[in-house]
């Protein structure tokens, strides 16, 4: 085969490979409102800046006829960018291809994205829409996710780790966002839980929707696991951008400084009222109390760099 044939080979087998499982189930993500692993990693990082890693590896379980079932990166899009300059690794599991489960590879490569991270002391993004283990593979994906968790605990206070909810992710898919540093979910979209509603009702008798059992609602007002409840794909992309603009890129480095132009005796008279005359009362949100007064943050401080401005609570 001459040179020229083998580049447009590899021209081929990389289009193979963006297309995850095929045009077919993208369109079905587009249907339902939802991106592509590789439309949420273009929406993330500075624009050209993304470099894959084993973007033709492929699982290798033949059992339950999965030697049929052949996707060219397996489930998951690994490579570093950066976001505003600063090098970040990211992870987008890609939910078009076997419901973004995680075979014994996907952990490998993911796995592989995070010891590079260590090494080279740089922010870990988990992009994740996964439908959990991939049950075909059975031990091994069970043991993928040990090695995963593995990283997320050796990477704890080494680096950042930061995981956007983008799908209704179940089981072992959500374990690993849970030990990271930062989760950020979309409101009515995605989920995270350990089993569903009906195993929840075949074993309990209780009926509870994905709403109340995993929304993004219930985990950022209730258990705590989300740190926020984005509006949409976009605002949950565009609030981690915002949130690593205040972490410095591992343990050994100091965060970001950013100029600020506000005076030091700026007069903010909204101060004078902020506590009533009667100090007896409670501080409640209603009228019998204190009232708390809310988006007061916006008139303390103002940053002159709007990659800066303080993050909504």
């Amino acid at each position: 085969m001459k040179m020229n044939d083998r580049l447009e080979h590899l021209r081929a087998l990389k289009e193979k490979a963006k297309l995850g499982g095929g045009q077919g189930r993208i369109d079905k993500q587009h249907a339902k409102g939802s991106m592509t692993a590789r439309e949420r990693i273009d929406l993330l990082l500075d624009k050209g800046t993304f470099e894959e890693f084993d973007m033709f590896k492929t699982h290798r379980c033949v059992d339950f006829g999965m030697e049929k079932q052949m996707f060219p990166g397996d489930g998951v899009v690994t490579g570093y960018g950066t976001v505003d300059g600063r090098i970040v690794y990211v992870f987008a599991q890609d939910f078009t291809v076997l419901g973004g489960s995680l075979s014994e590879t996907v952990s490998e490569k993911i796995c592989k994205l995070m010891d590079l991270a260590m090494k080279n002391g740089s922010p870990v993004i988990g992009l994740n829409d996964s439908g959990g283990a991939r049950i075909q593979e059975g031990i091994e994906s069970l043991a993928g996710f040990s090695e995963l968790f593995q990283r997320n605990v050796m990477a704890s206070g080494v680096v950042p780790q930061i995981s956007a909810i983008f799908g209704p992710c179940a089981g072992g898919a959500v374990y690993s966002p849970a030990l990271t540093d930062f989760v950020v979910m979309v409101q009515n979209k995605s989920y995270m839980f350990l089993t569903g509603p009906k195993v929840v009702k075949a074993t309990t008798h209780e009926e509870v929707t994905v709403e109340a059992l995993g929304g993004a609602a219930m985990h950022s007002s209730r258990s705590g696991v989300s740190d926020y409840a984005a509006v949409s794909e976009e605002d949950a992309v565009g609030y981690v951008r915002r949130l690593l603009s205040f972490f410095p890129q591992n343990n050994l480095e100091n965060p970001p400084v950013v100029e600020c132009t506000d005076p030091g005796n700026r007069v903010i008279e909204e101060l004078n009222s902020i506590v009533p005359d009667n100090v007896t009362f409670p501080i409640l949100s209603n009228s019998a109390g204190f009232p708390i007064l809310y988006n007061l943050n916006s008139s303390l401080i103002s940053f002159s760099s709007s990659s800066a401005c303080p993050l909504k609570l």
